[in-house]
């Protein structure tokens, strides 16, 4: 039976040696990997939603100690492909799973394991050198009984399918509850190794793709349930203005918001453009946070027919 690790974190030697190394979230669609990320991070490296399916690059939050360094690399939830979009989102995740040091797979607490996890512990289980961590999220949306009951569950799966976890872990990202923890637990199974980012970074993704990232979380909220997966963010320009005093700096981003049918261009604009404004308003105070400066963001909302599922638009959009 795997170890559960509920209470003690695991004390360190002040001789051991520095390690650093890669750990990957995966899981189905919202099992909630980048409100785990972020939560680890301590700042927001990657966007999340309730509508499953909204991470399509792997985000890098980097989780600085004294004694290690530890890089999160968040994926697309694994999912049974419908589009191109899809299969390469898939192609993303098994490409990660070859490269990184340890494996967290993450499974919600209030959902009752399905043919979605099967599918993913199958796959891990053909993995046979990297670790695999059981990370039981969500923990905060049920008692205990269930909790129990859950954790038992995903023991038994791994029984089933012949490995064992290194370590089972339940964790509440949203109540901050053994977020630490699992950290903890993470950094023993990662290689000896000197840092591997500067102190200070918290994410090797590009400023740009962050950018257009958090424009594309605003534009997800309170959209119809077709929407999301036809939403794709390009930032064409992002320069700081030239005639402003050193003192009073101003960022002009330009970008585009892409769907797929002229039809949807509506919904993203709402009525006289109140909808996209909202959009901008929201984004714009989070594109600031991230900048650390003031910003001036110019959206324009284009049709990219059927993007999903075509290949040169796939590569134009950055897929």
């Amino acid at each position: 039976m795997a170890r559960m690790s509920v209470i003690t974190p695991r004390s360190e030697t002040a001789e051991a040696p520095h390690k650093a190394g890669f750990a990957c979230f995966v899981g189905r669609p919202n099992a909630g990997k980048s409100t785990l990320t972020n939560a680890l991070v301590g700042q927001k490296v990657a966007i999340t939603s309730n509508r499953p399916q909204t991470t399509r690059h792997s985000v890098r939050g980097i989780v600085h100690r004294p004694e290690a360094q530890l890089i999160l690399v968040d994926t697309p939830g694994l999912h049974k492909p419908r589009t191109l979009l899809g299969e390469r989102l898939n192609d993303i995740v098994r490409a990660t799973w070859a490269e990184v040091d340890v494996i967290g797979f993450c499974l919600p607490a209030d959902q009752k394991l399905g043919p979605g996890d099967r599918f993913i512990a199958k796959e891990l289980a053909g993995i046979k050198r990297t670790p695999k961590v059981a990370v039981v999220t969500k923990t905060d949306l049920v008692d205990s009984k269930t909790l129990a009951e859950q954790l038992i569950a995903i023991d038994q799966l791994s029984v089933e399918l012949g490995f064992t976890w290194a370590e089972i872990v339940p964790v509440s990202a949203v109540a901050d509850q053994q977020v630490g923890l699992l950290a903890d637990l993470l950094v023993p199974l990662m290689p000896d190794s000197p840092p591997l980012y500067p102190e200070g970074d918290l994410t090797d993704e590009p400023e740009l793709v962050m950018v257009a990232e958090l424009i594309r979380e605003a534009a997800l909220e309170g959209v119809r349930d077709e929407l999301p997966h036809s939403i794709a963010v390009v930032v064409e320009e992002m320069l700081p203005r030239t005639d402003r005093p050193a003192d009073r700096p101003l960022v002009d981003i330009h970008a585009n918001v892409y769907i797929e049918r002229p039809s949807q261009k509506g919904i993203i604009i709402g009525p006289k453009g109140s909808r996209l404004k909202e959009v901008g308003t929201k984004s714009r105070k989070h594109i600031e946070a991230l900048l650390g400066t003031p910003v001036f963001l110019d959206l324009h909302v284009k049709v990219a027919k059927d993007w999903q599922r075509d290949p040169k638009q796939l590569r134009k959009l950055g897929f």
